[in-house]
């Protein structure tokens, strides 16, 4: 390592270098790519937490209709304030994606990965004081098996088939073979809670590092230190405060000021600006995260595939990824799926912006007046400017599209999977399968495009239990290709994740699971007075 690696590693301790700024200088310096991310992570970890102070968050994403119950959590803010205050049974490394023990410690399937055995974590204590025992986690993920739960999680824990305990260990036993399982446990709906939430889901009893003071749905929540929390590399802070500010204006605002610590969903259009500012820090992190406009394949007249087909063809990405993130992401490919996950589908081809072929489709679907599109603010950073993007990119295909624009509050249950045509965002999954059994299983809650396709629920369970990886890639492109040219989903970009803070922040992490840090972000800073 020489004296200017050196140096950019000692930035990287005292908390004044981002991951995308220390490996791009450093590889620039003729240091590869995995040194500079080891020397990256050895030196993040040297940085000295300091402990103590009030961490106020000002988050997009926050309505009057969040529930407590993890099971039901939508927002943004529920998926903070939820690891704040809960833990799963395993967690996903911040860089690689690779599953990490939680309140599991370890692991091990049978030689078909159709049985899981997991060693559940002794010595932890829920907030009322409680012992987590093997009955709260058997409880727990029985409760999200059930439909009346309306689980997020739904999708994915259909096909566990029998959830039981063996002495002090959890044993899963699956549908099918699954070598993903320990990750499908990551999903942030499954918080470990007493007697699973069977007695009350929305009392926010975890084993957290951080207990639940009070919470205004749509407004903020405030959160205590939890002086017993069983690991000691998280809850810096004495305090934290989620306030609910879904104007983008009043973010920043709140964020020049100091009034609050970080916000989330900075538009890229106004980074530059922030920049200006001595005291803010640009916090971007590439990831799977994707924005989206979908369609209801069931509904009319979205039921006709030359009209999707139109649609896509309609939409110009290049031009998207330009204007909407600044440059902050990548083109999409209307499946997804990105390289950062892993047996990614290559050789693909990328569709493009083509007016003759949505013109083509739209008259060989027969459809004639207006399309309407459903959009908001909340729904992701831009998307009412990139709906009139599109409406634009459609008129040179002749196709009319109207846009409504929604209240922020009350989008995601009056709109979202509710309305045949809207836009939306999805923060990615740890797998491949994971995103495609939320997202795309005929009998996903969250199936939000309708795609009902018994052929691509057979791919799915197929290659979930598929061993081979090069079988299993095969099948991964075979169902990328059916949602690309038969799906209800419009996916024109990948977004980076582009959030900021004061520099009084430290320790943030780039996690490429999912926003905010995956959602860690209050439990792995500090703030340095």
């Amino acid at each position: 390592m020489n004296d200017y690696t050196k140096y950019l590693a000692s930035r990287v301790t005292a908390g004044g270098l981002s991951r995308r700024e220390f490996m791009g200088r450093a590889m620039a310096a003729g240091v590869t790519l995995t040194l500079a991310d080891k020397l990256f992570t050895e030196s993040a970890m040297a940085a000295e937490p300091k402990r103590g102070g009030h961490l106020k968050l000002g988050l997009e994403g926050g309505a009057a209709t969040d529930s407590k119950d993890p099971a039901k959590f939508l927002s943004q803010v529920m998926f903070c304030i939820g690891r704040c205050w809960g833990d799963m049974l395993v967690e996903s490394h911040p860089l690689t994606g690779a599953a990490v023990p939680s309140l599991a410690e370890s692991w091990q399937p049978s030689k078909d990965a159709a049985t899981w055995t997991f060693k559940i974590r002794k010595g932890v204590k829920f907030h009322n004081g409680k012992d987590l025992t093997i009955d709260d986690v058997v409880a727990t993920l029985k409760r999200h098996t059930d439909a009346k739960s309306e689980s997020g999680a739904l999708g994915v824990m259909k096909s566990i088939k029998e959830i039981k305990a063996d002495g002090d260990n959890l044993v899963l036993t699956l549908t099918e073979g699954n070598a993903d399982m320990p990750l499908l446990l990551t999903d942030y709906h499954l918080v470990i809670q007493p007697n699973g939430g069977y007695d009350d889901p929305l009392a926010s009893i975890g084993t957290g590092p951080y207990k639940m003071v009070s919470f205004e749905p749509g407004v903020r929540a405030t959160l205590e230190r939890n002086k017993d929390d069983w690991r000691t590399d998280r809850g810096f802070v004495d305090s934290v405060e989620i306030i609910c500010m879904n104007d983008a204006t009043a973010r920043i605002a709140a964020l020049s000021s100091g009034q609050v610590h970080y916000i989330n969903r900075v538009d890229p259009k106004t980074v530059d600006l922030l920049k200006r500012a001595p005291t803010v820090e640009i916090l971007a992190t590439a990831g799977r995260g994707h924005y989206v406009f979908i369609m209801h394949c069931d509904k009319a007249p979205f039921d006709n595939n030359d009209l999707r087909l139109a649609l896509k063809y309609a939409m110009d990405r290049e031009t998207m990824v330009k204007k909407i993130l600044g440059g902050y992401g990548k083109i999409g490919n209307d499946f997804p799926i990105n390289s950062t996950y892993a047996l990614f589908p290559e050789g693909i081809e990328q569709r493009k912006y083509d007016p003759d072929k949505a013109a083509f489709h739209y008259k060989k679907s027969g459809h004639s007046g207006s399309v309407l599109l459903r959009t908001s603010e909340v729904a992701f950073p831009g998307a009412v400017d990139a709906a009139v993007l599109y409406q634009e990119s459609c008129k040179k295909a002749g196709i009319n599209i109207e846009v409504k624009r929604e209240p922020g509050d009350g989008y995601w249950t009056n709109v979202w999977n509710v309305q045949p045509f809207s836009t939306s965002y999805w923060g990615g999954r740890p797998t491949q399968d994971q995103m495609y059994s939320t997202a795309y299983l005929s009998t996903a809650d969250w199936n939000d495009t309708r795609f009902k396709r018994p052929d691509f629920d057979k791919l799915l369970l197929q290659a979930r239990s598929e061993l081979d990886e090069a079988k299993r890639k095969e099948l991964y492109r075979a169902m990328a290709m059916m949602v690309r040219d038969e799906g209800g989903v419009i996916l024109p970009m990948f977004n980076d994740f582009v959030n900021a803070s004061t520099k009084q922040v430290k320790g943030y992490v780039q996690d490429i699971g999912n926003d905010m840090s995956n959602g860690y972000v209050a439990t792995r800073v500090w703030l340095d007075a």
